[in-house]
């Protein structure tokens, strides 16, 4: 049970979208199709879902041959970036439609999600706001119960609360065994948690393929002057395909310095800080310790250390 695609290749115009692409989605758990935005992905998973055609090679569901055939293709639901209902059609309306077209679709958990992001099922599709609009598709998604989902860059316009609680109801409906989820995003760093396997596809080319805990235990991050950084990295292969990955963060001596001076002052306590001030401006400002005492415990932190990194400059 998987969805494969094996040696598929997409060009527009002159430039190659997919290259030799073969990749395997096996049943269950949480994939992450990771890259940035224009390496491939929403090409790939336009291919897998039928809505365009690879230029050459196969695409796989369970075995059976994709491309046209509606009994493969209805075990794969994709997420839609557009809004395809028509303009008069409410919320409800939509999910009620969506059922229509997946026998499993469970209305009574989709009313249970709508319920939980507070989604208004009463309103009119087209009139949703950015966020509500992407909540209303993940709602579709997460209720179709599908054997292979696929969410495109799903949180779009979604805030940190929403953010978490899909991915919550994700993690759920994966860990009931009965669905494959394919996570296509370039916010790699926030979905590292969710993601069983990962697939990481650049300019077209799958570069990794790999399970999670692998990759993370083969990554690194160099960070240091640009000089030294430079100097370090020469020679390696930073663009994934090679066992070594290097996250590389390089700043310019003056940066590095302030960012050092930053990372001391983090590991001060409060007490430290104010032990700072009283030796450093006491004295100074000729006034008393204990009344400069009094006056910096009124102080709250932020303001606290802003003072302290004026000291340091």
């Amino acid at each position: 049970m998987s969805i494969e695609l094996k040696n598929v290749t997409k060009t527009y115009g002159g430039v190659r979208a997919l290259d030799s692409v073969s990749v395997t989605f096996s049943e269950g758990g949480v994939y992450g199709l990771l890259g940035a935005n224009g390496a491939g992905k929403t090409t790939m998973l336009n291919i897998i879902t039928n809505r365009i055609y690879a230029d050459g090679g196969e695409v796989l569901i369970d075995g059976e041959s994709a491309p046209g055939n509606d009994r493969a293709l209805g075990k794969v639901y994709m997420m839609a970036e557009a809004n395809l209902f028509p303009d008069s059609m409410k919320v409800e309306g939509a999910l009620k439609l969506t059922q229509s077209f997946y026998p499993g679709f469970d209305m009574d958990y989709a009313m249970s999600v709508a319920q939980k992001f507070a989604l208004p099922v009463k309103k009119k599709v087209k009139a949703l706001s950015t966020g509500y609009a992407s909540i209303f598709r993940l709602t579709l998604a997460l209720s179709s119960n599908a054997p292979y989902v696929i969410y495109d860059e799903p949180v779009l316009g979604l805030d940190a609360q929403h953010r978490d609680l899909f991915y919550r109801l994700l993690m759920e409906k994966c860990a009931e065994g009965e669905q494959t989820a394919i996570l296509s995003t370039h916010l790699i760093q926030e979905a590292a948690n969710l993601i069983s396997h990962a697939v990481i596809i650049k300019k077209g080319r799958i570069i990794r393929d790999a399970p999670a805990e692998e990759l993370s235990g083969a990554a690194y991050t160099v960070s240091g002057p640009t000089v030294r950084v430079d100097e370090y990295i020469a020679g390696l292969d930073t663009a994934g395909q090679a066992e070594l990955y290097t996250e590389i963060s390089s700043t310019p001596t003056d940066d590095y310095l302030d960012a050092a001076v930053q990372q001391a002052l983090s590991e001060l306590t409060r007490e430290d800080i104010e032990g700072m001030m009283l030796e450093g401006y006491a004295e100074e400002m000729g006034v008393d310790a204990d009344s400069l005492r009094d006056y910096v415990a009124q102080m709250d932190d932020e303001t606290l250390m802003s003072y302290v990194e004026e000291m340091s400059r």
